[in-house]
């Protein structure tokens, strides 16, 4: 059971990872997408910065008192879910190279 667990908790922090390195290497060099595969390119980067960015976003909100708890927690949990699937996606990549 603590394998599981641990291979989780591992995902979950891979897929973080990567999140957190593509959302700062997009906010040093990115800049406004102003064509359509510019746009395009830009939502596929914001599925695998979309953790990030949003946990970033929540915690601001929170420290701002603009969000109440249930709402910073949910965002939270949200953020956590698609880093453990980002994870997976991570893991399944690097073992098959």
């Amino acid at each position: 059971m603590a394998r599981y667990l641990v291979v989780v908790l591992f995902a979950v922090l891979a897929g973080f990872t990567a999140s957190g390195i593509v959302a700062n290497v997009y906010r040093l060099f990115g800049r406004k997408p102003e064509t359509l595969t510019a746009r395009a390119g830009y939502l596929a980067l914001m599925a695998v910065a979309g953790p990030n960015v949003l946990f970033d976003n929540a915690a601001r909100s929170w420290r701002k008192k603009s969000c109440s708890a249930t709402a910073f927690w949910l965002a939270a949990a949200i953020a956590g879910y698609w880093s453990f699937a980002l994870g997976l996606i991570v893991i399944q990549i690097c073992l098959a190279v």
